[in-house]
């Protein structure tokens, strides 16, 4: 993946006096090692630091881009990051509180690192310089390490008795399932990763999703046993809605970073569609926005809630950091376009296919007559229903009012051959694909 044109327009906020007050500000610190020492130590000078990112699906999603927008700022104030993609901790899966992992083949695993890797360069800067990003594997310093290496060099200086008190692991210990000596495990291998990085690069900080807080102390009590050294973590806060539900998920799926799997307009929906009550939240952790562009787009959400502006720059600078301008702009040209605002048929395949997943939607018979789609498509509840909105001027089929509703759409009139969007007046928008076979 190219380097992304996002990054030259990202910046530190220069109202803060650290970066520490920054991360703070935005919520980003849920838990940290001794923070008035962290702070202390993020302030004197250049600190090397590294987030792991484990794979274990495709692609990454929005919980791993909270930690990669922190390694970001991070790296603006100066700072030098590591990002560790799991090759080996991606091979065993760290403790999910749902039970246990199923082990993916080697050859899964290792394309999914390379996946990863293409997606992390696109948020932080690889280039020459002081505090240029730098790529490992965890891989690369266990898979030639014994069982009986691992056991006297790491595994000693690790006390079960701290192991099962870790939330996650008593969690599964008193569960039916219980937990395997494989996912126990893994934060033995994350502490060595600390260590490893520490040795090798002079790493001091590792930073992650507060629920892993049990496997970044593990890194952080390594290297202090071994090497007599205080190094520290920081844990970021699981984001949720306001009324305490699970963010970013849509139907149990996550929202995901790749466009093959999460279309860009359903991205940008997702962020357009946030709550009053959680878009400031959301613009101080997703975006690059200073506090006081923030500020003001607080008083818009309090002064004008319906215009929703904080809403749509949300969409528009989250989208633009992970999809690209070009493909942001498509996709509100689209989302015009679908309401009356723009010629439907300028709208490329890809994006219709990604509004096709978020508005009601059926396949039909192509020769079945046009008020049998808005049927089908739950414009209206029946025929009649359709006819009666086609009398009164009010049935749209790709923006153009339908007169004739009793005869079938003109096979010109399908979008790239198998789309068609219909409206029932200026709001109620459905779509429907011509059933193949």
């Amino acid at each position: 993946m190219e380097k992304n044109p996002a990054l030259d327009a990202q910046r530190i906020d220069d109202s803060f006096e650290t970066i520490w007050q920054e991360l703070t500000w935005r919520g980003l610190v849920q838990v940290s090692t001794d923070e008035q020492e962290l702070e202390k130590t993020l302030a004197q000078g250049p600190v090397t630091y590294y987030c792991g990112f484990d794979p274990t699906a495709a692609s990454l999603h929005l919980g791993h881009l909270v930690q990669l927008l922190t390694m970001r700022r991070l790296q603006l104030a100066g700072h030098r990051p590591l990002a560790l993609v799991g090759g080996s901790t991606g091979l065993i899966g760290d403790p999910r509180q749902s039970g246990e992992r199923v082990l993916n083949t080697p050859e899964t695993v290792s394309g999914w690192v390379d996946s990863l890797k293409d997606q992390i360069r696109h948020y932080l800067d690889f280039d020459e310089g002081e505090n240029a990003a730098t790529m490992v594997n965890n891989l690369d310093w266990t898979q030639g390490m014994s069982a009986i290496e691992f056991l006297r060099d790491i595994g000693k200086h690790f006390r079960v008795g701290t192991m099962v008190k870790k939330d996650i692991v008593a969690k599964r210990l008193h569960s039916e399932e219980g937990i395997s000596y494989t996912e126990f495990s893994y934060q033995i291998l994350q502490g060595l990763d600390f260590l490893q990085l520490y040795r090798e690069h002079g790493c001091r900080l590792q930073t992650g999703g507060s629920d892993q807080w049990g496997n970044l102390t593990a890194g952080t009590e390594l290297v202090r046993r071994v090497e007599d050294a205080q190094v520290h973590a920081l844990g970021t806060p699981l984001i949720t809605n306001a009324d305490g539900s699970k963010f970013g998920k849509s139907e149990g799926n996550a929202i995901w970073l790749d466009s093959e799997l999460c279309s860009p307009y359903t991205f940008y929906q997702f962020w357009l569609n946030a709550a009053d009550a959680d878009v400031i939240d959301r613009l101080k952790v997703f975006t690059f926005l200073t506090r006081a562009e923030i500020e003001e787009l607080a008083t818009e959400v309090a002064e004008r809630p319906q215009a929703r502006t904080a809403q749509k720059r949300l969409a528009w600078e989250v989208t633009t950091l992970v999809h690209g301008e070009d493909e942001t702009r498509r996709v509100i040209d689209a989302s015009e376009a679908l309401f009356g605002k723009g010629d439907v048929s300028q709208i490329d395949a890809p994006t219709l296919r990604g509004a096709a997943e978020q508005l009601p939607h059926a396949e039909v018979d192509p020769e079945a007559p046009l008020v049998d789609l808005f049927v089908a498509a739950g414009l209206v509840s029946s025929k009649s229903e359709a006819r009666r909105t086609v009398k009164d001027g009010g049935a749209y089929a790709n923006n153009v009012k339908v007169d004739d509703g009793e005869v079938p759409a003109p096979e010109d009139q399908w979008l790239h051959g198998e789309h068609l969007v219909l409206r029932r007046g200026k709001k109620n928008l459905a779509m429907v694909t011509r059933r193949r076979g």
